[in-house]
């Protein structure tokens, strides 16, 4: 078995030693069944691994020695901030935890008129920390070292207004304007609607700010699938694909 990898938020640094959080412990100890001496890499979201072993177990957490610093690349030069409709079920968690593997670096999860989920006070805090650890155990399985920004939960128009990137592209089915005709670039906007879609209005207040409509073909793709077939895409075109 491969070296486990963990996150952790503390600050990393060769020849020292940490104490892993509850969570990451209990995962490493009571799930994977590791030992005193057995290997793993831990990262904190500033671009490095740190390869590492287990020193002691304690009752609720490891104390885990570093063994080295190791500069890795694993982010793409294309920047994709994603602006996402919240969906119904487990359908966000697919898309946190994919659009996380396909390498976007930010996330921003939306209100808009046709948006079915209701958040509200500690209920809305509680998706939003459960969405981070999506994030972060995504960055665990795929080797990323650098975290996804995961923006607080807004309305469309905020963002509309807030959002800055060379370009910025609205999917909708009712464009004509295919991906392939669009220019190179560095950092993209991509707003995806709910499942019902953007409304007229929402589509018109996005290209007032302009954004671009985009089509990716005559079929209608749902929520979750089209934020993935367009990150693959941009990845494909500009990114490290």
């Amino acid at each position: 078995m491969s070296a486990p990898r963990i996150y952790t938020p503390q600050s990393l640094a060769c020849g020292e030693t940490v104490e892993l959080e509850t969570q990451a412990s209990h995962h490493l100890h009571k799930v994977l069944r590791m030992q005193a001496g057995d290997a793993l890499i831990l990262f904190n979201g500033n671009g490095s691994n740190y390869p590492a072993k287990i020193n002691v177990i304690r009752k609720k957490s490891l104390l885990v020695s570093i063994l080295e610093q190791q500069h890795t690349s694993t982010e793409s030069p294309l920047a994709i901030h994603l602006g996402i409709a919240i969906s119904k079920g487990d359908k966000m968690d697919f898309i946190m935890q994919k659009a996380t593997e396909l390498g976007v670096q930010a996330i921003t999860p939306l209100f808009t008129e046709r948006t079915e989920v209701k958040l509200q006070g500690e209920r809305r805090e509680k998706k939003q920390q459960h969405w981070q650890q999506v994030i972060i155990s995504a960055c665990e399985q795929s080797g990323r070292c650098q975290l996804p920004t995961l923006d607080t939960i807004q309305p469309l128009a905020n963002w509309l207004n807030t959002v800055d990137t060379e370009k910025k592209f609205v999917l909708h089915h009712r464009s004509t304007q295919p991906l392939s005709t669009a220019e190179q670039t560095a950092s993209i906007a991509l707003l995806i609607g709910p499942e019902g879609g953007l409304s007229k209005d929402e589509i018109s207040a996005a290209e007032q700010q302009h954004f671009q409509a985009l089509s990716l073909g005559p079929r209608v793709l749902r929520t979750e699938t089209a934020p993935l077939a367009v990150i693959s895409i941009l990845q494909f075109l500009w990114g490290d694909f």
